[in-house]
Formats: C-alpha cells, sequence, structure tokens
C-alpha cells in the first residue's frame, strides 16, 4: 500500500510539475494535468512524435523510455549537464520543479532535432573541408560529453541494463551442491528464464545491483525490506509441468541462520536431525545471524516439479506415484548404494573409465543411478552393491509430527494431497500440521490451536480454502537432496522461472578441476 501511495503522489508531482514547465513553452499548461495528453506533448517538446508514447503501454520497457523522455526534457531546457540527467533518471518531478521555477532555465526547443542539425551541421563542415567552421563548431558543441562523462554513462547503463535483465528476464545460476545429480551437476552453471511462467515484479525495491541477498565479504544484506511492492505476475508463457525442473526461492528460507557453510532456516536450527542434532553444528547455528527475508530475497533452489497443484503424490519404495501412478523416473535418478568388496580387488579410482564420480563417494557408501548400478555389478562381479534403506524420520521429515506422522521416510512418503488455488479441505489437529505453514507463512493469516480446536484469524475453522497453487519439488539425487520432503510444499509465489541451458561447467564448481566441456551450451533438462 505504502509503495502505491508513492506512486499516485509521484504521478500527481509530475503533473503539475509539467503544468508549470509547460507555461515555458508554447503548450497549453493545462495539457500538463491530462493523463495520456501530458506525456503527448511532452514527447513533441522532446522531438518524438506523438505515436511514441504508445511504448509507454508496454511492461518493463516503459522504464527506459520514461527515463529517455525525462532527460531529453531537460535536455530541451538547456539542462545538459550529467548531474541534471541523474536527477531526471531518478525522480524526474524533482528536476522539473527546478527547472520550472529558475527564471535563466528557458526551453530552447527539441533537443533531439537540435542535437541532430548541430551533428549535420558538423558533419558538413568537414565533408566540404572547411576546417575553421569545422573546429569552430565542435569548440563549441553543447552535446559534446567528456571522455569520463561517456565512461561513467556506459557503466552506469551497462549495470542498470544488466540489472534488468537479470532481474525480470534471464538469471545465471550455478550448482552449488549434488541435489539434483545426475542430471545437473555440481559446477553447472545455468541460464533461468524468468518469463516462463509469468514475469515477477521485484517486491524488494531498494538493493545492489546485480546481487541476491548478501553482500560478499561484508556478509550484510544486500537490500533494504523498504519500501516494498506487492506481488504480482505478467502473463505467463507457459505452465509448469510435472517433471520440469524448476528454480524457486526457498519456502523455508523466510528465517534464516547464516553459517560458514550455509543458511539454515529456523525450525531446522531446533531439530533433532543428523545436522542440527550435531553439537558443534548446534553450536555454529546458535552463533550464526538470524535474518528475516522477503519472497523474492530467499536463497534460490533448484529441483524437479514431481506434481501439480491438485495431485495426489507418494512415494513407494523410491518410486514417486502420481495419482496412484507411477511417475516417469529422470533418466539419471540416483539413490546411495553400499559398496563392499569381500575380495579386497577393488579400488575406486578404476570406476573413473566409467564415467563414475568418485567424489560422490562417503566412505564405503556411494551414490549411483540404475546405469551405473548395472556397470559396476558387471565389471566387479565380486562387488556387492546394495540401495540404503532409510527409516522413519518424523521429527526430520515434513509435516515434523511425529505423533499423527511417525512412519515416513524419504523413500516411503505420502500420501500427500498438493493444494490447489480454490480447493477445500478439511482441518482437523491429526493433519493440521501439513497446512499450517501455508496458512500463516504462505498465505498471512494467524493460526492457533486451543481445547482440540483450530483458530483462523481468531474464529474457529473445519475447512481452509486455498489462496494459492502449490507444487511438490525434489531432487534427481534422491538420497541427498534436501527438497520438498523436508520443508513441504513449494508455493507458485516462489516460483523464480525455469532453467534454459547450461553455459559454462566446471567440474566439481572448481577452474582447477578443468572444464567439462560435452555440457556447455546442453540442455538443462536433458531427455
Amino acid at each position: 500500500m505504502s509503495i502505491l501511495i508513492f506512486l499516485i503522489v509521484s504521478y500527481i508531482l509530475l503533473s503539475i510539475s509539467l503544468f508549470m514547465l509547460f507555461k515555458k513553452t508554447d503548450v497549453n499548461p493545462t495539457n500538463g494535468l491530462i493523463p495520456i495528453v501530458n506525456f503527448i506533448e511532452w514527447a513533441k517538446l522532446i522531438g518524438r512524435k506523438p505515436v511514441y508514447v504508445l511504448w509507454l503501454l508496454l511492461p518493463l520497457v516503459n522504464i527506459f523510455i520514461f527515463c529517455g523522455m525525462a532527460v531529453d526534457l531537460v535536455r530541451s531546457f538547456e539542462k545538459l549537464k550529467l548531474a541534471d540527467s541523474a536527477l531526471a533518471v531518478i525522480y524526474a518531478p524533482a528536476v522539473f520543479f527546478k527547472v520550472a521555477l529558475t527564471d535563466s532555465d528557458k526551453y530552447v526547443g527539441q533537443t533531439l532535432i537540435l542535437e541532430k542539425q548541430y551533428a549535420d551541421d558538423i558533419a558538413s563542415a568537414k565533408e566540404s573541408g572547411d576546417e575553421y567552421k569545422y573546429q569552430k563548431l565542435e569548440e563549441n558543441n553543447p552535446y559534446k560529453k567528456s571522455g569520463s562523462r561517456e565512461w561513467v554513462e556506459s557503466i552506469v547503463f551497462a549495470v542498470f541494463a544488466a540489472a534488468f535483465i537479470r532481474m525480470f528476464l534471464v538469471e545465471a545460476y550455478i550448482i552449488p551442491t549434488p541435489s539434483m545429480e545426475g542430471s545437473l551437476l555440481v559446477g553447472d552453471f545455468l541460464f533461468v528464464s524468468k518469463a516462463s511462467y509469468g514475469i515477477r515484479t521485484p517486491q524488494t525495491v531498494a538493493m545492489f545491483p546485480l546481487l541476491h541477498n548478501t553482500i560478499p565479504k561484508l556478509g550484510v544484506e544486500s537490500y533494504f525490506k523498504n519500501p516494498s511492492l506487492p506481488y504480482y505476475r505478467l502473463p505467463k508463457f507457459g505452465d509448469v509441468e510435472i517433471n520440469d525442473p524448476i528454480v524457486f526461492n526457498w519456502p523455508a528460507g523466510d528465517s534464516v541462520y547464516l553459517t560458514p557453510s550455509r543458511s539454515w532456516s529456523a525450525y531446522q536450527a531446533t531439530l533433532p536431525n543428523n545436522l542440527a542434532g550435531d553439537p558443534g553444528l548446534r553450536n555454529e547455528i546458535a552463533a550464526g545471524d538470524l535474518r528475516v527475508r522477503p519472497v523474492d530475497k530467499r536463497d534460490h533452489y533448484i529441483k524437479r516439479n514431481m506434481a501439480l497443484p491438485g495431485d495426489s503424490l507418494e512415494i513407494i519404495d523410491g518410486q514417486v506415484y502420481v495419482n496412484e501412478e507411477a511417475n516417469p523416473n529422470p533418466p539419471h535418478m540416483q539413490f546411495n548404494y553400499s559398496i563392499v568388496d569381500p575380495t579386497n580387488s577393488f579400488s575406486i579410482s578404476q570406476l573413473d573409465k566409467y564415467g563414475i564420480d568418485r567424489n560422490d563417494i562417503n566412505g564405503n557408501t556411494i551414490a549411483l543411478d540404475a546405469e551405473q548400478v548395472a556397470i559396476i555389478k558387471e565389471q566387479f562381479p565380486n562387488v556387492q552393491v546394495e540401495k540404503l534403506r532409510t527409516g522413519p524420520r518424523p521429527k526430520t521429515l515434513f509435516p515434523n509430527d511425529p505423533k499423527n506422522f511417525s512412519t515416513w521416510t524419504i523413500d516411503n512418503f505420502g500420501p500427500i494431497y498438493i493444494p490447489k488455488k480454490g480447493e477445500t479441505v478439511v482441518i482437523t489437529p491429526k493433519n493440521i500440521a501439513l497446512y499450517k505453514r501455508i496458512i500463516s507463512a504462505y498465505e498471512g493469516h494467524s493460526l492457533s490451536q486451543k481445547n482440540g480446536r483450530i483458530y483462523i484469524d481468531g474464529v474457529v475453522a473445519t475447512t481452509y480454502t486455498f489462496e494459492q497453487d502449490y507444487y511438490w519439488a525434489m531432487g534427481d539425487n534422491r538420497h541427498a537432496s534436501e527438497d520438498s520432503r523436508f520443508w513441504g510444499f513449494v508455493p507458485f509465489d516462489h516460483m523464480v522461472g525455469k532453467p534454459i541451458f547450461i553455459w559454462m561447467s566446471l567440474k566439481n564448481g572448481s577452474l582447477g578441476q578443468g572444464i567439462r566441456w560435452n555440457r556447455i551450451f546442453s540442455s538443462a533438462d536433458p531427455d
């Protein structure tokens, strides 16, 4: 609401400033107060055709068009300094008022036409061989910029354009963990389309360009929480499909402890699992910095979408079933296997020539896909390769409710309903753990339980109607992926985009270990 008020006030100030500026021209000042008409007159004053203002109707492009028009308008009043142009871009009404209230600032004509005429005069003098006239025009050129100004403007524009593209259209990401192996590998650099599921306008508007949520080395947040914009998406180019790789903001990352190794969500810090339960790591988290982040500044995750809103999902012995039908598996889906060699004839180094990454080995456990398992069994018949079995972890796994969900494991999970916008579910003390984060954290309602009853916004509730769509994300490396099985559903407003292709790939994320040339410009979703 605050940003909406800011925009309304800014437009009112802009209209008044145009009214005052038009008094210094032959344009009827009242036209400055009339929507659309004021922009048409503005365009004509700088040397543009009236039809040019139609560009202001095109989302995102209109930002560049407006800034350009603002700079050209002050230039038409012979305000040609870098400071004048910068202020016109930062906040146009301010410089418009300044020009309107300064008696010495006069309208000199349509700057775009005047600059072109001056450039034509210079070219004509040079072509005719009139060296004196040419030198005179060059020396007195009011539009000539110093070398330092050219550099400053070029750098600022490049940073602004790059930040604009990164914010709205395409962003580069790197795969930091093995959770998507063997489809996406550690050290893969991806381009991600932010337009695929609808461009999401930024909620955080005051930030350092080209940074996500922290400033390197300093470790402080790279943005200010206010002012902020409400969530909004432009029309989408496609839908999220089952088995699509997706990039999204980590839903559990609203409140995180930052440690040297990674971010831990606030709830992870209290769970007695194998990670947060470790005394050393628990002390590290306790010493960490707790930060509360808006949606668009939460950490980025990349996983594979396994189910759509309204679907029912269940995992049985590692196989995902959607609506009781087996979901097609990724071609290089991995599980952890134990390797036992009774004859001691097997060496880890022997795996290299079969394309099996030794970095996936932890003791006698290794992450393998079905093809790699078959290779080891064929080439090393004496070696015993067995898929690891996982036990129940009700305090660790979503929905973190040992009383009502005590048997779920990462390989045997569900069934669970994937919430769909507009659908209503019955809520009870036995199943509220599934939906409490949706109701409170993602959809902004107060939730409490008392005497066996559930209260939403202070009112007793037995049902709940979802306000947006949700998805279920899992990594292809099924035994080494922290995903929806640990923190639950992915809200649609957390969806960032769809990976397009791999533009660079470093072995284990290190240039020193070499480049995977065969992966450069390959698909981010190989068949």
